[in-house]
């Protein structure tokens, strides 16, 4: 690992916080990369991981949005660009928003980030990487009537990229989250997002990285008394997709509805981990994941609702459903429950299965081909997932879905 650790000893000692910048690093190497003996990254294809594919981008390039991310952009109120984890200066302003850069790795959960991260080697790493911290602030009981688009641009061969989102107390905000690029790269992205008392955040993120792209995340939502969070992951790029997304309900009466899915193909992985923390009584948790995978694609969810005693009155929800969509493919799911009180209402579900031949067989029987039987029980299936999202970017999203679907090559068992 000599040549990515020149590249971020060089990095470090640049940055006006190095000593703590070099404490995270010093802890990164103490526990090293994560190895398949650990339980929690057991499925990852971690022996691909090569170190010394990837050096540290000491300054932002220009980066080229995508048409995807010029129809998203021009669809907001607000456009937010970090390239490689740079903040890009911006005179472009929106009522009751404040964006700024941050130096110092801090987190919203109070305490220092480098303890709440110590056990999580990649976060470790951004901490010491990330170039800084981009906060975007709503100010109090203000109602963000358009869009804010987060526009992640990888161009170097690693992206570290540290997001905090604060609304304040009775404000409501949609934040659309969109990364693009990092071909041949490690990305490695960090958020945190604290909703203040009867704040409500609706949230996007949308990953269409390169195929070639090792994509680590991790988010963790903060909820507050009577807190709403609405959450939206979707992963089709990369050649690793791991995303960690975790909620901690705080104070009665937070609610978080979290919906993640995925498209698989070729040789993807994706890797989705979720954590419903109840630590306070009259909470509620939903959790919906579904995804695909074709050719030798595959898929891992694990999920976990934790409990905490004295939560009386919490309502927590998880379910998964996986599609195969060829007898190469290969998805686990692992859904778990951790409860620490009596009087709660509790559940998960999984599945793991083709396309219904049935379903199949009832409409080629209308005259429908197989292929676009096929074609249209999969886009049925992601459906669900889809329509929740902001009006302003479902259209784009189920264009793009269905655009990736046509070039699947579907093998009924």
């Amino acid at each position: 690992m000599k040549i990515f650790a020149d590249s971020a000893l060089s990095f470090i000692s640049e940055r006006p916080d190095a000593l703590a910048r070099e404490a995270a690093w010093s802890s990164f190497l103490a526990s090293g990369l994560p190895t398949t003996s650990d339980e929690v990254w057991r499925y990852a294809p971690l022996s691909e991981l090569d170190m010394e594919r990837f050096d540290v981008t000491r300054a932002p390039s220009k980066a080229v949005d995508s048409d995807f991310a010029a129809q998203l952009c021009s669809k907001s109120g607000l456009v937010v660009r970090v390239v490689d984890g740079f903040l890009e200066p911006s005179e472009a302003t929106l009522d009751g928003v404040r964006v700024r850069s941050l130096d110092g790795a801090t987190t919203l959960a109070g305490g220092t980030a480098l303890e709440r991260y110590e056990n999580d080697s990649f976060a470790v790493l951004n901490m010491a990487l990330a170039p800084a911290t981009t906060v975007l602030e709503v100010a109090d009981d203000v109602d963000v009537q358009q869009p804010v688009v987060i526009l992640y641009s990888a161009t170097g061969t690693s992206s570290f990229s540290r997001t905090h989102l604060r609304l304040g107390r009775s404000s409501s905000v949609t934040v659309v989250e969109y990364f693009e690029g990092g071909a041949g790269a490690l990305v490695v992205p960090l958020s945190e997002y604290e909703i203040g008392d009867n704040a409500a955040l609706r949230l996007v993120t949308y990953q269409r990285l390169d195929s070639s792209a090792w994509h680590v995340a991790r988010t963790t939502g903060l909820l507050h008394r009577d807190a709403r969070l609405s959450q939206a992951v979707i992963g089709m790029g990369g050649h690793y997709n791991r995303s960690r997304n975790d909620a901690e309900l705080l104070d009665v009466g937070g609610e978080n509805e979290l919906r993640t899915t995925f498209l698989g193909s070729g040789h993807q992985v994706h890797d989705f981990r979720t954590h419903q923390f109840h630590k306070a009584g009259r909470t509620r948790s939903t959790l919906l994941s579904k995804g695909a995978v074709a050719d030798e694609s595959r898929s891992v969810y694990t999920g976990l609702i934790e409990i905490e005693k004295g939560a009386k009155r919490t309502d927590a929800r998880q379910t998964n459903h996986n599609l195969l969509l060829s007898p190469h493919a290969h998805a686990d799911s692992v859904p778990n429950l951790d409860i620490r009180e009596n009087d709660v209402m509790c559940a998960h579900a999984s599945s793991v299965g083709p396309l219904d031949e049935l379903q199949r067989w009832y409409l080629e029987s209308r005259g429908i081909t197989r292929a676009d039987a096929e074609r249209l029980m999969i886009q049925g299936f992601f459906n669900e997932m889809l329509t929740t999202l902001p009006i302003e970017l479902a259209e784009l999203v189920e264009r793009d879905v269905t655009s990736a679907l046509a070039s699947l090559n579907v093998v009924a068992p």
